[in-house]
């Protein structure tokens, strides 16, 4: 059975202070949870401090990005031995943010912002094999625009995203790698993919897995989906076979919403609270 992950985005939310705040509250509120791997990916400058709060809980730290050289002359960017010094165990890899594709301001949409947040599906295979290659999990993503599933895409879009990001990859390289799946008309923007078409995507994404590396890899592979994830439609996520936790934003940046979010994701799997026996 895959053990699911709740991970929580925090994107460009929260200074130190308030990083560390958060991070203890999630800490607090998830204590005794069983059967749920917990992930925090907070801002670069917060990771250290976050980690010094969590190192002695479950919970994991991701970075939000990553480049793919070792080190040089790369202003401004964050190499995989950077984050693995800071505390990470994850990396979330080509966001829809990254890659310039923003649900909330899609009719705004302009060569300018693709060119700023700049990653496309060879960059994010890049920094997938470079990020596994170093040691961190990667955690790559995928999705489509509502113009792109208004005319019927989504399929093909999403299949041709994984098919780039895992080509090439060796079996240990596949082994680290968690896959979400973020609809990006959903993300930030209240909407919510239905459940059963959400599952329906995440099963096809397993599908193009098996096609590129075996169906034992994508058996084992776990699949997330991200895009509005919060505690009133969790349940429904995650009772589906093909969703393996979510990737949240918006509901990870308070503790309470986050905590709600991990115990359903333990109850799909038949966890729960060890200090209380829910």
């Amino acid at each position: 059975m895959r053990t699911p992950i709740m991970a929580g985005n925090w994107k460009m939310n929260n200074t130190n202070c308030a990083a560390v705040e958060l991070a203890k509250a999630v800490v607090e509120g998830s204590a005794g949870v069983k059967g749920c791997e917990i992930i925090l990916a907070p801002p670069t400058t917060a990771l250290s401090v976050v980690n010094e709060v969590t190192k002695d809980s479950p919970i994991a730290v991701s970075g939000q990005n990553m480049y793919w050289e070792e080190s040089g002359a790369f202003t401004g960017e964050v190499s995989a031995q950077m984050l693995l010094s800071c505390g990470c165990e994850y990396v979330i890899l080509g966001h829809s943010e990254r890659r310039g594709r923003f649900g909330v301001i899609e009719e705004g949409f302009t060569e300018e912002l693709q060119s700023v947040f700049g990653d496309n599906d060879a960059t994010v295979a890049k920094k997938l094999k470079a990020a596994a290659d170093a040691g961190l999990k990667p955690i790559v993503c995928c999705g489509e625009l509502l113009s792109e599933r208004e005319k019927g895409m989504t399929d093909a879009i999403v299949g041709d995203q994984v098919r780039a990001f895992l080509a090439g990859c060796t079996t240990e390289q596949l082994q680290a790698t968690t896959i979400a799946y973020e609809p990006v008309w959903a993300i930030g923007t209240g909407e919510v993919c239905d459940a059963d078409e959400a599952n329906r995507v995440c099963g096809l994404i397993r599908g193009v897995v098996a096609e590129v590396a075996g169906q034992e890899i994508a058996d084992a592979m776990r699949i997330l989906y991200g895009g509005s994830v919060k505690p009133d439609n969790v349940e429904g996520l995650m009772a589906l076979p093909d969703i393996d936790g979510g990737l949240v934003g918006g509901a990870s940046l308070k503790a309470d919403s986050f905590c709600a979010l991990i115990a359903a994701a333990a109850k799909s799997a038949g966890g729960g609270c060890c200090c209380c026996g829910g």
